[in-house]
């Protein structure tokens, strides 16, 4: 059992890590909550039945324990009238060293961008695109991950590469007025 938990642990903690920071954009949140996907993946991975791949498992298991963060913060923001939430945004780092420093600025801007157009998007499509485009999921292991159809994710996936468009040609059209403006 050690080292199939140490061989899952290999192969998935990173993207892992990934998927739950993209959920709740908070690096130290993400790393707690990786560790606690591993607790239930160790505690229940005997009842593991293979009606899917252990990747699709793992990713399922990873985005119950983001959504319970994400309604235990909710409740909480409830609970405390009066004081203010902050989600903490961490920065994005650009692992290529190589980049000249204009560049790493525009990818970094770019990057920024992105990333708060999809904050816009409904929880659902934010989903899809992290499994889709950020984490390279097929449609069948998202479909497998969020437990839909794979119809209802390439209807989904449509309708947030719609929504992105549409928010990006805003940012793009506001860039241009502004300098105009200038």
């Amino acid at each position: 059992m050690r080292e199939e938990f140490d061989r899952l642990y290999e192969m998935y903690h990173q993207t892992l890590f990934q998927y739950l920071f993209y959920m709740v954009r908070n690096r130290e949140v993400a790393e707690e909550l990786v560790q606690e996907v591993y607790i239930k993946v160790l505690h229940s991975y005997q009842s593991f039945e293979g009606k899917s791949s252990e990747k699709t498992w793992l990713y399922s298991v990873a985005k119950h324990v983001g959504i319970d963060w994400i309604r235990s913060q909710s409740r909480k923001k409830r609970k405390w009238v009066g004081k203010q939430f902050e989600w903490s945004e961490r920065e994005f780092e650009i692992k290529d060293h190589a980049l000249l420093p204009d560049e790493i600025l525009v990818q970094k801007d770019e990057l920024h961008q992105i990333y708060s157009v999809l904050k816009r998007c409904k929880e659902d499509q934010q989903q899809v695109i992290i499994l889709r485009y950020i984490q390279a999921l097929s449609i069948s292991e998202t479909a497998d991950v969020l437990g839909w159809t794979q119809s209802k994710v390439k209807t989904t996936q449509h309708r947030a590469i719609k929504e992105l468009k549409r928010y990006m040609n805003q940012i793009d059209s506001f860039n241009e007025v502004k300098e105009v403006g200038e």
